[in-house]
């Protein structure tokens, strides 16, 4: 049967059935890595579990807006499986997959080469909201850490910081030439990020500078939006337009300089 054009229908159909098998093959790729799933899966809830059992990590602290440090923490944790995910994830592995002419296969067969990207990006979506969901189990049965007040605002800001993050990382394997290099560039970009997000010192502590330049970061966007949304307030529109930049501005040149050979 053809269309009004002549074109074949078939032709146009979408390929769930070879989204639905790379979906599965990054799924086992990814779980066969325990260092991958450990630190985006495990280690978020892990320092929420640690930090919770500090018995003074457990009060509130005026200087954190009368948040405990555990529930401060709480949503940095989240952001941290996303980081991790974007800069030693979506980097690597991407950059691999060209290095191995997986991706020049791929744009010789019917499947469109880009339809890897659509897999990995579901497989590490769903890696993150495994993640995000043991922060908050762990947080709120084991160390009394609040139930996000905002569900709505979570959620839509956990895609917008997914989007600007994992954009970034799509950048990186754009230009890195080797996955070795995609590796250690993303990795480089890892502790920046992480530091402006507040893992090593909270958001609310910081000098007045740094937590500025951190609010034109994804990271350091994303865990504020978090936090609010956690709070029960709507994320600042600062912190929505700078995830949105990201996804958007370093998406589009991330794919339009992106190199499938």
């Amino acid at each position: 049967m053809s269309a009004a054009g002549g074109a074949p229908v078939a032709a146009r159909r979408f390929p769930w059935r070879a989204l639905r098998a790379l979906v599965g093959s990054e799924a086992r790729l990814f779980l066969r890595e325990p260092a991958a799933w450990f630190f985006t899966v495990v280690f978020p809830s892990l320092l929420v579990a640690i930090l919770g059992s500090v018995p003074g990590f457990r009060t509130p602290v005026p200087e954190l807006g009368g948040l405990s440090t555990v529930a401060a923490y709480a949503p940095i944790t989240v952001v941290f499986g996303l980081t991790m995910l974007a800069m030693n994830g979506v980097a690597p592995v991407f950059t691999g997959y060209r290095e191995r002419g997986v991706l020049r296969r791929l744009s010789a067969s019917p499947v469109p080469a880009g339809l890897v990207l659509g897999a990995l990006t579901l497989v590490y979506l769903v890696v993150a909201v495994v993640s995000l969901v043991l922060v908050v189990v762990v947080g709120r049965a084991g160390f009394g850490v609040a139930l996000p007040r905002q569900p709505l605002a979570l959620v839509v800001v956990f895609l917008l910081g997914a989007a600007s993050l994992f954009a970034c990382g799509l950048l990186v394997a754009a230009l890195a030439p080797t996955a070795k290099v995609g590796n250690a560039v993303g990795t480089a970009l890892f502790f920046p990020l992480m530091f402006f997000s507040g893992l090593w010192v909270p958001r609310a502590l910081m000098p007045g500078v740094l937590r500025r330049i951190g609010d034109f970061l994804p990271s350091g966007a994303a865990t504020q939006a978090v936090q609010d949304a956690w709070q029960g307030r709507w994320p600042q529109s600062g912190d929505v337009a700078t995830m949105v930049l990201f996804a958007v501005v370093v998406g589009v040149v991330a794919a339009k300089s992106f190199r499938w050979e």
